[in-house]
């Protein structure tokens, strides 16, 4: 095998971070590639939680689209995914609790743990152990490194001294022991390079990009799926030279960042949809103070609070229209968690460079999901474009101009304090000098020329910002097009429907605005048949294509459930149009049962579960 999946299911409050964390650490130390997702509940406790760990001996760009293993830590887990598990998986539970009552094909290994017999010699224990257990049982199947494992069980828990680490290792030890003697591993032949590589999520990608960037300030407050940002900002903000500020709004949060950029230090504030909401009349005042800023705009599932821990494509109209009137902006879109770094660089220099707000827009599923990247991935030095400043300015050159008239639009910017710089800036329109034209007779000429100097800045961004480029054979019978987060797991579909004989390739995009329009209806004229691929309801980017080059696509593939895409979901779905055959939106049986599953759960009875519900 070249990839395993292991699926690890169960309630919040069961501990299913940490295994999947110590599974995924444990291969990525050594030497495997790593891709993990977490679809977690807004809550502490209950619920269900399904973690989903993906191992590669190559790099892997998704999270995959089946299971090779199981843990499942209570009986809803085996009822939900036990069926999932391909032939010559294996699944694992506590024999004293739990029992598989789903069919499992004949090569399908059913692992019952007794989890007290093996926790006996070690004494009492809190029940969320059970997951060490079955932990240490699953490294043996996957013919993974036991002492590796260890390791980690030190770096995680040392800060809570040597009995909680040598009870995780002995617990998980037990279940090593145990499936060594019953059973057969999986049949994983590793070569295990032991290359010690980052393992990380977009949103620490973005942190650590900020900081090789020079970032010097931060703000934000809390939301789902941003939050992680001001957290690891928080912890190393200070070690890192960056002033970092929890406010007490989203409107607070904007304002502060712009004005620190405005006084001349490279800022970054951090929300989801919701809070950018809230950020929209300061972004124009950014832009037409000129005044740089990075915004990370991090996606959920909308509108309104929405679903705080699902993933979404939705605000993509929300940050085209932030704030009124006409400015110019740089959305930027991020394709995996390395472009999650080189992105943050990117954006801090467009910023300054052009003076304008620049946003990041990325999703949970992006920022929150780790995976493994090439260590020179990170490189501590980066490209630093600052800009045009002034550092001094003499009389004898006349009186400063903050937004004088340039060929490229871009005035030379002064740091506030600069002796002779004088000038006003504020959010009504303005003449070169900053003075107000909104309160007296409004001179139209000058209206327009400062309007045009502004928005002179976008055409030249355009030509720092690379053009798409098709990926994949020039005679595909179809094109997947895709924006954003998209882009692993539809390279991975396309190589699904390779093996499957249909020939297809890919365009992503990265740079939303300003836009490569010339550039992309090359390309997509010459294509035999295009379906856009978005996780959003109304096809918001394919919209935006059709506006900005003139070019429709002939189908759409979207996903709007609050879970992304898996392979397998885009390769069905366009074999399906390629077919001719309808795509039904149709509750199908399995979520009908869960429907009812989730109103009983909610209701009646808190015993019932999704096996015991027929259709």
């Amino acid at each position: 095998m070249s990839s395993v999946t292991i699926g690890i299911g169960g309630a919040a409050g069961d501990g299913l971070d940490k295994t999947g964390d110590t599974l995924a650490k444990t291969a990525s130390r050594l030497g495997l590639y790593v891709h993990a997702y977490n679809s977690y509940q807004s809550i502490i406790r209950g619920g269900h939680i399904w973690l989903r760990v993906r191992l590669g001996q190559e790099k892997v760009a998704s999270h995959g689209d089946h299971l090779n293993a199981l843990i499942a830590l209570n009986q809803d887990a085996i009822e939900r995914h036990a069926g999932e598990v391909d032939p010559g998986g294996v699944v694992l539970f506590n024999a004293d609790k739990l029992r598989c009552n789903v069919p499992l094909a004949e090569t399908i290994l059913a692992a019952p743990l007794p989890v007290g017999e093996l926790t006996k010699p070690f004494g009492a224990i809190q029940p969320i152990m059970q997951n060490t257990v079955a932990l240490g049982a699953l490294l043996f199947l996957l013919d993974l490194d036991f002492q590796v494992t260890a390791e980690v069980f030190a770096d995680t828990f040392g800060h809570k001294g040597k009995a909680v680490v040598d009870q995780n290792v002995n617990l998980a030890r037990a279940g090593y022991d145990y499936a060594r003697e019953r059973f057969v591993p999986l049949g994983c032949q590793w070569n295990f390079t032991r290359k010690r590589r980052p393992f990380i999520t977009g949103n620490e990608a973005f942190c650590l990009g900020a900081v090789a960037a020079g970032c010097k300030f931060y703000s934000a407050y809390p939301m789902t799926p941003a939050s992680a940002i001001l957290h690891w900002m928080a912890a190393h903000g200070e070690r890192c030279g960056i002033v970092v500020k929890q406010c007490e709004d989203e409107l607070a949060v904007a304002n502060i960042a712009i004005g620190a950029g405005f006084a001349g230090v490279r800022a970054m504030c951090g929300t989801s949809g919701g809070g950018f909401a809230l950020m929209t009349e300061a972004i124009g005042q950014a832009g037409m103070i000129e005044a740089p800023v990075v915004i990370i705009e991090v996606q959920r599932g909308g509108p309104s609070t929405g679903i705080p821990t699902k993933t979404e494509q939705a605000d993509l109209n929300q940050v085209f229209g932030a704030s009124q009137g006409d400015f110019p902006r740089v959305i930027i879109a991020p394709c995996d968690t390395r472009d999650c770094f080189h992105s943050a660089v990117e954006a801090f220099n467009l910023a300054e460079k052009y003076q304008l707000p620049v946003i990041i827009i990325s999703d949970l599923l992006l920022s929150e999901h780790p995976e493994t990247i090439e260590p020179e991935d990170l490189p501590a030095a980066v490209p630093i474009d600052r800009g045009e400043f002034v550092t001094e300015w003499k009389p004898e050159n006349g009186k400063y101009k903050r937004y004088a008239f340039t060929p490229s639009g871009i005035s030379p910017r002064a740091i506030p304090g600069t002796a002779n710089t004088l000038y006003v800036a504020a959010s009504d329109e303005h003449d070169e000098e900053g003075i107000l034209i909104s309160d007296v007779f409004t001179n139209s000429a000058v209206r327009r020329k400062i309007a045009e100097k502004r928005m002179k800045k976008l055409g030249l961004a355009l030509r720092d910002v690379p053009a798409p480029k098709l990926e994949g054979p020039l005679d595909a019978e179809v094109t997947l097009i895709g924006w954003g987060s998209t882009r692993g797991v539809i390279r991975e579909a396309v190589e699904q429907l390779a093996a499957a004989g249909i020939r297809a390739n890919q365009l992503h995009f990265k740079y939303i605005l300003p836009f490569h329009s010339r550039e992309a209806n090359e390309i997509l004229r010459k294509c035999k048949r295009t379906i856009c691929v978005e996780v959003n309801a109304t096809g918001q980017f394919a919209r935006h294509l059709r506006a900005e080059s003139g070019y429709s696509v002939h189908d759409h593939i979207l996903k709007y459930d609050g879970e992304p895409f898996e392979p397998r979901q885009i390769a069905d779905q366009v074999r399906a149009i390629l077919e001719g055959r309808t795509r039904s939106l149709d509750v199908t049986s399995a979520e009908a049962r869960e429907i009812a599953y989730h109103y009983i759960r909610s209701h009646l009875n808190e015993d019932v579960r999704p096996g015991q519900i027929e259709k």
